[in-house]
């Protein structure tokens, strides 16, 4: 049996993320290819047409300088481009401009949150330009394809994230990936999706005898389209080279594709070294100088990021960090959440907290629930606004509503806007509570149920469940069935005294 346990993995990861400005990276066409008709988005520039001239986009600049620190990168004051160099049909110029020595950002750090916090080094933050799209047409039945070239996208900016080799599972990198989405989208530099390739994912993976400090043979795994199947690649790629290691074998120095349907890696070309792509200076291109007063400027405008929020409302809010995680997951909905709880009015720290808690159960439940079946990300967007959802919180909160009409009431103000005080009162829906009220109903229910009421006086005590129901029933969903519930008993149990 070979031992594989004796050896633990060394993750490293390259996330290029591509950015949401409005122009390409070295030129003025609309970085808006997506939606787009193919090749319409195209210059001198991006076409690598001779004599076309690249002017660096400035906002794609700040951008990667808030990416850098967000992640706790020093700026460079000197940074400059370069010409990589490689011959792929997806590059019309036959070289891609990039950053070689000198990125525009470098070392720093994330730390990944959980019971042993990991910090995850980042090597560098440099800025490049994208390629353009292939798209492969099959051929016939048994006859050759073709494929077509679309160049919208060449030219759009993308910076790529270096991380040092310091992760060691699969939890870890995918902590790493939903946080450095995360903080894309709070940044809002970038949508952040995998799936439409605005966030690619390559990952450097090796293995060696657990305890070594020693770095193994890397392979670099590439075609990883979602958070899942780049954690499904690592975990295959990692017990491959655990068996090899482990059997004698020898792990080579390669690319790999990750093929999701059939769950396998396979071997796409011989691992390239930072000198076979040829480097040198691009020509064009003058060195950026980065004034250090503008990076102080853009540090003092960058938002809470999600895990010093996640912290506040844990602190602040009294909420566990399930809930305050889901909430921070998304800058649209904590900033909703605090417009929420920014109307609880003269409440005050324990009611408060409550109000928090309430709120939180309401964002990560119905609302998650009901954003989801209409394919929205952003709370928004929805009819309801946060005013309207702090008066539905407060209406249950004080038990004006049981649970069955608040989650009603909300669905009527997810479809129509309206409040929940106005949807109350036209409705008729407020809680009953007052026992004066209940009571004459709880007596008619107990005589008209003979055989429930033999049940629970016979020692059947659930039957009271039943009776409840029948309560809820005759007042339509709105009395309050703690109340119900030790009503009927009360009644009961005096009855059964009395036998």
């Amino acid at each position: 049996m070979v031992m594989t346990e004796r050896y633990e993995a060394v993750i490293g990861l390259e996330i290029h993320v591509q950015l949401s400005t409005r122009s390409k990276m070295f030129c003025a066409c609309g970085a808006d290819y997506q939606s787009a008709e193919p090749n319409t988005r195209v210059c001198p520039v991006c076409l690598g047409l001779p004599g076309a001239l690249p002017v660096v986009n400035s906002r794609a600049v700040e951008d990667a300088i808030k990416i850098g620190l967000a992640l706790n990168c020093k700026v460079a004051e000197t940074t400059k481009f370069d010409r990589k160099n490689y011959p792929y049909p997806d590059l019309m110029k036959g070289y891609q401009i990039s950053q070689y020595d000198t990125p525009i950002c470098y070392d720093g750090f994330m730390d990944l949150p959980g019971e042993e916090p990991v910090r995850v080094g980042i090597e560098r933050v440099h800025m490049e330009e994208d390629v353009a799209r292939l798209v492969h047409i099959p051929g016939a039945v048994g006859g050759p394809g073709h494929v077509l070239m679309d160049v919208n996208r060449a030219g759009t900016p993308l910076m790529e994230v270096v991380s040092k080799p310091d992760m060691r599972s699969t939890e870890q990198v995918e902590a790493y990936i939903t946080n450095m989405q995360s903080i894309i989208r709070y940044l809002n530099v970038g949508t952040a999706n995998m799936e439409e390739g605005s966030f690619r994912c390559d990952a450097n993976v090796s293995v060696r005898p657990a305890g070594s400090s020693t770095l193994g043979t890397k392979v670099e795994v590439k075609n990883m389209n979602r958070i899942r199947a780049v954690t499904r690649a690592l975990e295959y790629e990692i017990d491959r080279q655990k068996e090899l290691t482990a059997s004698g074998g020898r792990v080579v120095q390669e690319t790999r594709g990750w093929d999701d349907g059939r769950g396998v890696s396979v071997v796409q070309r011989s691992k390239e070294e930072a000198h076979d792509y040829r480097y040198f200076p691009e020509p064009d291109l003058p060195p950026l100088h980065v004034d250090p007063v503008w990076v102080e400027d853009i540090r003092g405008g960058l938002p809470e990021l999600p895990e010093l929020r996640k912290r506040r409302f844990q602190s602040q809010c009294g909420l566990d960090e399930y809930d305050a995680a889901l909430l921070t997951s998304s800058r649209s909905t904590a900033d909703y959440f605090e417009e929420v709880i920014g109307y609880a009015g003269s409440t005050r720290g324990g009611e408060r907290r409550e109000f928090a808690k309430e709120t939180a159960n309401w964002l990560n439940g119905e609302m998650a629930r009901y954003m989801n079946e209409d394919g929205l990300s952003n709370v928004f967007d929805t009819p309801i606004t946060p005013q309207n959802l702090a008066g539905l919180v407060e209406s249950f909160r004080k038990r004006e509503l049981n649970n069955a009409t608040a989650k009603r009431v909300f669905s009527e103000m997810y479809r129509n806007g309206a409040s929940a005080a106005a949807l109350i009162e036209e409705r008729g829906l407020r809680q009953v509570s007052d026992t004066s009220e209940l009571d004459p109903v709880a007596d008619r229910i107990i005589g008209a149920n003979t055989n429930a009421v033999g049940d629970y006086l016979g020692g059947k005590e659930t039957a009271v469940r039943f009776l409840v129901g029948q309560v809820m029933k005759a007042t339509r969903g709105r009395a309050d069935p703690k109340i119900v519930t030790g009503l009927l008993k009360s009644k009961l149990d005096a009855m059964k005294a009395a036998k």
